[in-house]
């Protein structure tokens, strides 16, 4: 029985790397390190300010009371709080957005490749789904109202819409400093410079002016 404690043990071990190696955003070494923008450099994450010059206001923001504006094709506005806007979210790992809809406003199908998203919602009606991945595609969607919360799993497609005849309201939590966001229709058809349209007409089995068409308008 004892020599079977060992090896559950290293197992254990293996697993709690794994979920480490895998984690959206690398730990904090230290309480904080409040970001500051030096714009030579590139590293992956920020520069830290010297924690003896950090203030109150470096982990501060106001505004997400108001409403933004969804007067745009979409009916869709989204005010995103990450470490550009709160420098003390640097290592971290966490960040907030307010998202506003106009009735029938659409959040269409994106992902954030580095961040588990969680979504409440304030305000409104909103139908929202994912997408799994490639091995079967199956489609999760939910009706939410006032109150409802649901979670969409980091990297994969997903959706806010509303279904209501009022406005929207939602906040989401997104398990990353720097989420980053990949809207589908906008990446494919949007790209700069463009994907050769007959990678696309055959990707998605579309007649070529029709990929043109997408290019256009996108």
């Amino acid at each position: 029985m004892m020599k079977g404690v060992p090896y559950l043990v290293t197992v254990a071990l293996l697993a709690l790397a794994s979920t480490l190696a895998f984690a959206d955003d690398p730990s904090p070494l230290q309480d904080f390190c409040v970001a500051i923008n030096k714009t030579e450099v590139f590293v992956n994450g920020k520069f830290c300010k010297d924690p003896k010059l950090t203030t109150a206001n470096d982990f501060f923001f106001s505004g997400l009371d108001k409403p933004g504006n969804t007067e745009n094709k979409l009916g869709f506005n989204v005010n995103l709080v990450n470490v550009d806007k709160i420098l003390g979210l640097n290592t971290l790992g966490i960040s907030l957005a307010r998202l506003d809809f106009a009735p029938y406003g659409l959040n269409p199908p994106h992902t954030h490749p580095r961040a588990t998203e969680i979504l409440v919602v304030l305000e409104g009606t909103l139908y929202v789904g994912f997408v799994t991945s490639n091995t079967d595609n199956r489609l999760f969607t939910k009706i939410l109202n006032k109150g409802d919360v649901f979670v969409f799993p980091v990297g994969l497609i997903h959706f806010q819409f509303n279904v209501g005849h009022t406005n929207a309201v939602a906040f989401s939590g997104l398990s990353s400093q720097n989420p980053g966001l990949i809207t589908i229709a906008d990446a494919v058809f949007g790209a700069n410079p463009p994907i050769n349209p007959d990678v696309l007409a055959k990707a998605f089995q579309l007649d070529k002016t029709v990929v043109n068409y997408l290019e256009k308008i996108f």
